[in-house]
């Protein structure tokens, strides 16, 4: 990061401290956020977390969860939070359209701004940014990050919890190419602290309500659809059917990624109709396949080569074919 001498002289005396993760935070963007959060706090600053929207029940576990403002739900107080800041923190986005309702007043913010992120081609907003495209995940950077503030004694079980779940979950369990060496170091660090790897996997992935599993089973028994030809298999959801298993926030996280499981596939997409009358998607790939291009140029998102998201304001009908005509005519290959 460059110009870290300066923000660690401007964190040197305790300050007000907004920190903002994307909108529909996952573990990455959570765990990174909370970890600085407890790490600051440790610092005598005043922080608090101002999430655009809500985060899924099972990250509910993480220390100093409680200190999340969710943005819809608390407009008021967290308006009141970004104004008053001396300092907002932007973590695991690296462009303010990522955050919802939130981007007009993080512009408007008078308090310095930093962004940590690890996605590509970030936007210049923050006075601060450190963007670095080969981590695997923020909570990675946020892990350098605080060593650079401090070091190793500083670093708690609560914050090495948080980072990681942020860590394990954007290298798909250590699975993704995206998996360094650096990050198996960090985690033995991690692991040296005290953080129970075991049971941050248990409360990440076998956290399962009766009704996410039996909605998992009907979307891969009902509305998967395997196109061979293309390499390509996708899952839609109505919000009709979303209403029906009573689909709560992060309940279709990770669906995209048994598609992509199947033999063969080597693009695999998730499209969800929301009630804001959009169509929310997910993207994975494998291998050359850059699903980020596919997400910008035709669906307004972007992220990660073989992880990227988008919108469609068309019906989830009239997306679903957009989607297969790109297909055809890219062959399959982006």
């Amino acid at each position: 990061m460059e110009r870290i001498e300066e923000l660690k002289t401007l964190l040197s005396t305790p300050k007000k401290i907004t920190i903002i993760p994307h909108t529909r935070p996952d573990a990455d963007a959570l765990g990174s956020c909370l970890g600085l959060l407890i790490y600051l706090e440790k610092m005598q600053h005043e922080c608090i977390v101002v999430s655009p929207s809500e985060y899924p029940r099972f990250l509910e576990w993480m220390p100093a969860h409680e200190k999340v403002v969710v943005f819809k739900k608390e407009n008021e107080r967290g308006l009141k939070e970004i104004k008053e800041a001396d300092i907002i923190f932007c973590l695991d986005f690296n462009a303010l359209n990522r955050i919802g309702d939130l981007e007009g007043p993080i512009k408007e913010a008078k308090a310095a701004k930093v962004m940590i992120d690890h996605h590509l081609e970030p936007d210049d907003f923050a006075d601060y940014s450190w963007s670095e495209t080969s981590a695997a995940a923020t909570a990675e950077l946020i892990y350098e990050f605080l060593l650079k503030l401090g070091n190793q004694a500083t670093i708690t079980k609560d914050i090495g919890e948080c980072l990681y779940a942020g860590i394990m979950t954007d290298t798909g369990s250590f699975r993704f190419a995206s998996t360094s060496s650096r990050v198996h170091r960090i985690i033995a660090d991690l692991i040296d602290i005290g953080v129970d790897n075991a049971k941050i996997h248990q409360n990440v992935y076998d956290n399962n309500t009766e009704v996410r599993l039996r909605l998992l089973g009907y979307l891969l028994l009902k509305k998967l659809v395997i196109i061979k030809a293309l390499d390509t298999a996708y899952i839609s959801i109505t919000k009709e059917e979303a209403k029906e298993y009573n689909m709560q926030t992060g309940d279709s996280e990770g669906v995209v990624n048994y598609a992509l499981s199947i033999r063969g596939i080597k693009i695999a997409a998730m499209f969800k109709e929301t009630e804001e009358g959009f169509v929310k998607i997910s993207f994975r790939s494998t291998g050359e396949i850059a699903v980020n291009k596919l997400a910008k140029e035709y669906f307004g998102g972007g992220g990660h080569k073989n992880a990227a998201g988008g919108r469609s304001d068309l019906s989830l009908k009239d997306t679903l074919d957009k989607f297969n005509k790109l297909l055809k005519e890219h062959e399959g290959k982006f």
